[in-house]
């Protein structure tokens, strides 16, 4: 029997394009934006904590006294003034000068998103194969999706990607005769469980990568949101070579300007550019002339503190409401810094079946499938604490927690429906789901 589609166009469709699924988290934001839903789903962060008024007139001058420049087209690479800020801002994690960081080697980019997409452009064929931490970015599992290149999962534990498993699984993968192209890793502040790579491990999984000669793409968002003392220093300013640094001002500054960067081997440079005009042209010139001059005449430095203490406090406001009103059972991490807590539910619920009910009791959350390419993890979701005011975020907890007790109550009255232990990861004594690979 021949199915129908509503889509007239399948047939004509280039292969790419036939394995592209939604994000789950953009599909939860029509619902969770909603003002009487509260929402632990997204990633925004909390603009308001800005100075809008300061802000805002900075904007209007880039338009009225220098719109002749900022509003006409620009170069591929972006401009040198704001490779020079940024140059200025990566220091402060010490990716330096003395290890190689130089304004000729950074290439702006559309938000983090693009600098993904281009080094996935210019590295994956079909069927090569990505190591990342498993959960991962959802955001990075779509790219690599679109590049027709498939994700194999490294456990984790609480303190990060685990090292035995990463060579585990480089060397089955090599016995399969699987080709890997590099390791994509969130080693800071990790986007969803918000774990961070101990400093040991860092040097370990260098020294795997190097000796297996995989090169290492760091995505790092989030790691000048640090809520405890100074975030370990990226891998980018502990090794030079095979080493692509990739970050944003989504998180730090504001994400509606879509400015981010790769940091990159200078070797790859001009193809990055080349690829980059192929897809833009060029960066927003006005975007980039907000952002560099947000960090040349604004005090951009005290603004990262001001967000650590409002997401410490958010965070702690989170952490203590899942303590008090979270069923037994369940378990967490407790990030040092970032905009996310993972959560593993107590056995046999599953987030993703369990989601409309929590929508109808008007809180929302990211079920923990979206973060693995193989669709398991049902047993986990992450919650965001960045953008609700701490006694919005103990109420979701409370409506969250009352769907779960609902959840286990049926269970134990009908059983287990739906597959929640089927889609289980773990290791025992951990913090974080470990995943074979997928």
């Amino acid at each position: 029997m021949t199915g129908t589609t509503l889509d007239d166009y399948t047939d004509r469709y280039a292969r790419r394009v036939r394995g592209m699924t939604a994000s789950e988290i953009r599909a939860l934001f029509a619902v969770a934006s909603r003002p009487e839903v509260v929402s632990l789903a997204g990633g925004a962060p909390y603009i308001a904590a800005l100075p809008l008024d300061a802000v805002g007139e900075m904007l209007g001058r880039l338009g009225s006294e220098h719109g002749a420049t900022t509003l006409q087209y620009g170069i591929g690479q972006g401009t040198l003034e704001l490779r020079e800020r940024i140059c200025e801002v990566m220091t402060l994690s010490g990716i330096d000068a003395g290890c190689g960081a130089s304004p000729e080697d950074v290439v702006v980019t559309v938000g983090g998103q693009q600098a993904l997409d281009l080094v996935a452009r210019l590295f994956l064929d079909p069927g090569d194969v990505v190591l990342a931490e498993g959960p991962t970015y959802v955001g990075a599992l779509g790219v690599f999706q679109a590049a027709q290149a498939q994700v194999a999962h490294v456990p984790m534990d609480a303190d990060g990607l685990i090292p035995e498993a990463l060579e585990t699984a480089i060397a089955d993968l090599a016995r399969a005769g699987r080709r890997v192209k590099f390791l994509y890793t969130i080693p800071t502040y990790q986007n969803p469980t918000g774990v961070t790579l101990s400093e040991e491990r860092r040097e370990r999984v260098l020294d795997i990568c190097e000796r297996a000669g995989l090169l290492v793409v760091e995505d790092d968002p989030y790691g000048q949101l640090g809520f405890e003392g100074e975030a370990p220093a990226p891998l980018r300013a502990r090794r030079r070579d095979g080493v692509f640094y990739l970050s944003t001002f989504s998180k730090t500054f504001a994400p509606g300007l879509r400015v981010g960067w790769i940091l990159a081997p200078h070797a790859v440079r001009d193809k990055l550019v080349i690829a980059s005009e192929a897809q833009i042209l060029c960066p927003s010139g006005y975007a980039q002339a907000a952002v560099a001059t947000y960090l040349g005449t604004m005090p951009w430095r005290q603004q990262l503190k001001v967000y650590r203490e409002v997401y410490r406090e958010r965070r702690d406001a989170l952490l203590d409401a899942m303590a008090d009103l979270m069923p037994e059972g369940t378990s967490w991490t407790t990030p040092a810094g970032g905009l996310f807590v993972w959560a593993t539910l107590p056995d046999g619920l599953d987030s993703k079946a369990m989601m409309p009910r929590a929508v109808a009791a008007r809180v929302a959350y990211v079920p923990g499938t979206g973060f693995y390419a193989d669709g398991t993890g049902t047993d986990t979701m992450r919650l965001n604490f960045s953008f609700p005011p701490p006694e919005r975020i103990r109420e979701g907890v409370r409506r969250l927690a009352g769907v779960m007790e609902q959840e286990i109550a049926m269970r134990r009255v009908f059983g287990a429906v739906g597959g929640g232990a089927a889609g289980r990861r773990g290791q025992a004594g951990s913090d974080v789901p470990g995943p074979d690979l997928a």
